[in-house]
């Protein structure tokens, strides 16, 4: 997508070179001087990581999950996937997010690959995030594709944002989570849920 200006602000994605142009900017204002040896092809690394960073704006979680499939043997318990890495940013200070979530759905007839659910993840973290609402999207989009029983999310994550600036308070990690369907209505399939990624 082409930046268009709409008076005087412009929207929509910027060129290669306008992306490098505001990263020398940024290291000028940080104090440094981009022409220097060290410093030349920083732009253009930064830009290239961008891609990397907020890949998951231009991918599609929904449909990474529409290839399902009927034969399941009659299986209808949970089916967990826990520990997934990932690596967001805080929408608020642009700084890392790392840490894990786990993924938890009671199939309603259908499954879908477990991979794709790690997919999911990756590409909701893949964008500039709170962690609120990385895992109710994560949780609302399992829900509204699969169509389960339920289904679980829970991240736990360290922000930068809080351990290497502001308050700076290293080993404190964010925990929140998302219950929906019997997750969310049965207790003891709550509890099973979270004694089971308690053990990881």
């Amino acid at each position: 997508m082409d930046a268009i200006v709409e008076s005087g602000r412009t929207t929509g994605r910027p060129t290669q070179e306008e992306a490098e142009e505001a990263v020398r900017t940024l290291i000028l204002w940080a104090g440094d001087d981009p022409e220097r040896e060290g410093l030349l092809e920083t732009p253009a690394r930064v830009a290239r990581s961008y891609n990397e960073f907020y890949a998951g704006y231009d991918q599609d979680p929904e449909q990474v999950l529409m290839k399902t499939f009927e034969e399941t043997g009659g299986y209808d318990e949970m089916v967990l996937i826990r520990d997934i890495a990932l690596d967001s940013h805080c929408e608020h200070h642009m700084v890392p997010i790392s840490g894990k979530a786990h993924v938890a759905y009671i199939p309603n007839n259908r499954v879908v690959g477990i991979s794709k659910l790690a997919r999911v993840v990756e590409i909701f973290s893949k964008r500039l995030q709170i962690q609120e609402k990385m895992t109710v999207d994560i949780a609302a989009t399992i829900d509204r594709v699969l169509k389960p029983q339920g289904v679980a999310v829970v991240i736990e994550a360290s922000h930068q944002c809080m351990t290497t600036r502001g308050i700076r308070k290293p080993g404190a990690d964010t925990v929140t989570s998302q219950m929906l369907g019997s997750f969310r209505d049965d207790p003891s399939t709550r509890r099973e849920f979270l004694a089971m990624i308690r053990n990881s």
